[in-house]
């Protein structure tokens, strides 16, 4: 117990006495800091009052007049010199470039035309050969009617052919017991076929040419 209290009040004034060191330290520094701002105060005093006591006599002193300088007196001209009078240039006459001979131009060949080779035109189609024949071919037109036909004198293709629709009507009239088989079996048209050599034609329309 005798032990721990002796501790215990070695430990308060040990903290007793670094707080002593503090407040210590403290008051000094405080003193140094007035001491500095002291020290400036009157070093900025020492200052301005020096600078009161430039200025005050620069105030006091009356302003200097400027004297007006002296007018020099305006020194003589001399009379202007004539200018050398230049001698005049003697121009050398122009020279006169003589031409060049010109060459005679070269005599031009003409050139002989290029004729291009022409084919020679093709032959002309043979005109067709006529099919027209007998009465017979026909389609439709028997032996009994191409006798009746024969005694009205039309034996050949190319008369019905050569006939027009009037004359092929009168025809028709005169058939008797086969009357209407012109206008039926297209006579006319098969006819004119037959004269114009149109196998195609024909065949393509009325069948096979002589079947």
């Amino acid at each position: 117990m005798t032990e721990t209290t002796t501790i215990f009040t070695f430990a308060q004034f040990a903290l007793i006495g670094v707080f002593a060191v503090l407040a210590i330290f403290g008051i000094l520094f405080g003193m140094r800091l007035k001491r500095r701002r002291l020290n400036a105060e009157a070093e900025v005093e020492e200052h301005r009052e020096a600078i009161e006591d430039i200025a005050k006599p620069e105030a006091d002193a009356p302003a200097e007049v400027a004297t007006p300088a002296a007018v020099a007196a305006p020194s003589p001209v001399p009379a202007p010199t004539p200018a050398p009078v230049a001698p005049e240039r003697q121009v050398a006459p122009p020279v006169v470039a003589t031409p060049d001979p010109v060459a005679p131009p070269a005599a031009v060949t003409p050139a002989e035309p290029i004729v291009e080779p022409v084919a020679p035109p093709a032959p002309p189609a043979p005109p067709p050969v006529p099919l027209a024949g007998e009465i017979t071919q026909l389609k439709g037109l028997g032996p009994k009617l191409a006798a009746t036909l024969a005694q009205l004198g039309v034996t050949r293709v190319d008369q019905i052919a050569a006939m027009t629709p009037a004359q092929l009507l009168e025809l028709d009239i005169q058939l008797g017991a086969f009357k209407g088989r012109p206008a039926r079996d297209r006579w006319a048209e098969q006819a004119r076929l037959l004269v114009a050599g149109d196998k195609a034609a024909y065949e393509a329309e009325f069948g096979k040419l002589g079947g």
